[in-house]
């Protein structure tokens, strides 16, 4: 016989109003969560997985213009129908729920004990003294370093890693019957997102939990998932056990979910996206070693187009209010060569020095020593108007493009300026005409040229600041984590387009991630950072083959690979 469920969506719709009509974004959805078992929850930006999980949670009666209708059923009451008195006694203590990005989910200005603290006392019947201590053991428990001085940091005090960590706490504090974990490990590094996923099956073990797991990336859901609902634009597209959905999909949108991720076994010349899945049209051309020994011998035989020699860059912080100054090398005594036409991938966990070293590089953050040559002469200390001529030959991609444009300006005017500043083309008709070319170069089309960044996707935007980047026709690219908040398929799509500008323009990159798979299918030479320093560094496939460092060794090990 079927257990009962313990919670039971049936035929759950959401409508969207607005000045321009009705949107059903959700088309009555059905599923079950049964006691004790992790469901995954998967699909791309915008397929209903992140606002089911709201409705589910009673938060969209906050936000007008929303409908929710048909049944939440949760011990046997319709979730949907609830006051917002009834539903704050679920919150928290029966249900509770891991937000995606940590940082803005947290508070800013009130300590991270405090917080769960808050959700303990709302919650249970104890003293002030006891929840603290209930706090500190949760900390423990969710393996954050050295717990009583972190419960008194705020959070812009502790990594992404440790952050998400104190958002864990808070959601289990209570001993929840249900735990939805929205992208909990979502631009987290792999050997942190392994721990975080370690640590949420243990949790689920020791509480008896159900969890929710919502992910756009299959491969990770399969690794700790029992059962898996797939979703694409407001529909439970396919469902069944996670081994049989992973190994033997039905849906072509299912496949194409496993298929567009990078794989470490073999070098496609192009990433297989999900409209290559849905049309039938699978690039599957590889790049041989051949090719690849062709390429590497005309790039190498030529004169470094970058040379960074003994950099260091050293933070000063004072120990306390009298103390003299600490010091911290982010980037301790680094020297490597980038070569014309070449992608160096750069990896290691958060706080290692990539984004740090980066900046650098770009003058963007002084390096404390050390020489940096482009081209073969010394750019260490340039003047204003000298470094301005540099940064026309030196661009870089951000990781959040959303925060890197202005959000009163245009996309077209976003991308005509930096043309402007370096005094390209002759007028703003001729900006104007470039503009729309380099737009349609990278996937948009003229009539975005007069709207704004939010109006715009995840991965439209991130297009849009690689059009921004390349107006400049930069000669050096720094792509800093610029696809690791993508969903795979969009993340698919930037990269190939990152190649094929590559190809057009003669671009060389300094490719930053924390997500290997990625940085193998781009990268020539590969650099691995470790607290600053370079831990390792060669020809990509070769490390990747036979890793020389154990800490490569353990990059290498947490990389998700499905079951």
């Amino acid at each position: 016989m079927k257990p009962s469920p313990i919670l039971s969506v049936k035929d759950l719709r959401i409508t969207f109003k607005s000045l321009s009509g009705i949107s059903e974004v959700v088309h009555g959805i059905t599923y079950n969560l049964y006691q004790d078992e992790i469901l995954g929850v998967v699909g791309e930006s915008g397929s209903g997985k992140s606002i089911t999980s709201l409705a589910v949670m009673g938060l969209l009666s906050f936000t007008k213009g929303v409908s929710v209708t048909g049944n939440v059923l949760f011990n046997n009451e319709n979730l949907v129908n609830c006051s917002q008195k009834k539903l704050e006694k679920i919150r928290g203590k029966k249900i509770a729920m891991i937000f995606q990005e940590p940082m803005s989910a947290l508070n800013p200005s009130v300590c991270c004990g405090k917080q769960v603290e808050e959700v303990l006392l709302h919650h249970i019947n104890i003293t002030t003294k006891e929840a603290q201590e209930e706090v500190i053991r949760l900390f423990n428990a969710v393996k954050i370093p050295d717990a009583k001085n972190t419960y008194k940091k705020y959070p812009h005090e502790i990594s992404g890693g440790q952050q998400q960590r104190v958002m864990i706490a808070m959601a289990v504090a209570c001993k929840p019957e249900i735990l939805i974990a929205d992208e909990p490990t979502t631009a987290l590094d792999v050997t942190v997102q392994k721990e975080i996923i370690a640590l949420l099956k243990k949790l689920q073990k020791e509480f008896k939990m159900s969890v929710i797991f919502i992910s756009h990336d299959l491969v990770l859901v399969s690794e700790i998932a029992d059962r898996v609902l797939v979703m694409c634009q407001g529909d439970i597209i396919e469902k069944g056990a996670i081994k049989s959905v992973f190994k033997n999909p039905e849906e072509e949108y299912t496949k194409a979910l496993i298929g567009t991720r990078p794989t470490l076994d073999s070098r496609l010349k192009k990433l297989p996206t999900i409209n290559d899945f849905l049309s039938g049209r699978i690039p599957k051309s590889l790049v041989t070693k051949i090719d690849r020994q062709e390429k590497h011998k005309n790039i190498y035989s030529n004169a470094p187009l970058l040379e960074v020699i003994n950099l260091e860059k050293t933070y000063y912080s004072k120990a306390s209010f009298f103390g003299t100054k600490k010091a911290f090398k982010a980037v301790d005594n680094v020297s490597f060569k980038v070569y014309s036409g070449e992608t160096l991938g750069l990896v290691g966990e958060s706080g290692c020095g990539k984004s740090t070293l980066g900046k650098a590089i770009l003058q963007l953050d002084k390096a404390s020593a050390g020489l940096l040559k482009y081209r073969g002469n010394d750019v260490t200390n340039l003047s204003t108007k000298a470094l301005r001529a540099l940064r026309k030959e030196i661009q870089i991609i951000f990781q959040d493009p959303y925060a890197s444009l202005n959000p009163r300006l245009t996309i077209g005017k976003a991308v005509m300026e930096p043309m402007k500043v370096h005094g390209l083309f002759n007028s703003d008709s001729e900006r104007k005409a470039k503009t729309i070319e380099i737009l349609e170069k990278v996937g948009l089309k003229a009539i975005h040229f007069d709207r704004y960044p939010h109006e715009f996707s995840g991965g439209q935007r991130q297009r849009i600041g690689i059009a921004r980047t390349i107006a400049v026709q930069p000669k050096l690219i720094i792509c800093d984590e610029s696809v690791s908040a993508l969903d795979i398929s969009v993340q698919a799509q930037v990269l190939n387009l990152l190649n094929s500008l590559k190809e057009d323009f003669g671009f060389t990159y300094i490719f930053i991630s924390h997500d290997l798979s990625v940085v193998k299918f781009m990268s020539d030479q590969l650099m691995v950072m470790n607290k600053g320093k370079i831990e390792e560094i060669g020809e990509a496939d070769a490390i990747y083959k036979s890793p020389q460092k154990e800490y490569t060794k353990k990059l290498l090990e947490a990389i998700p690979k499905g079951i």
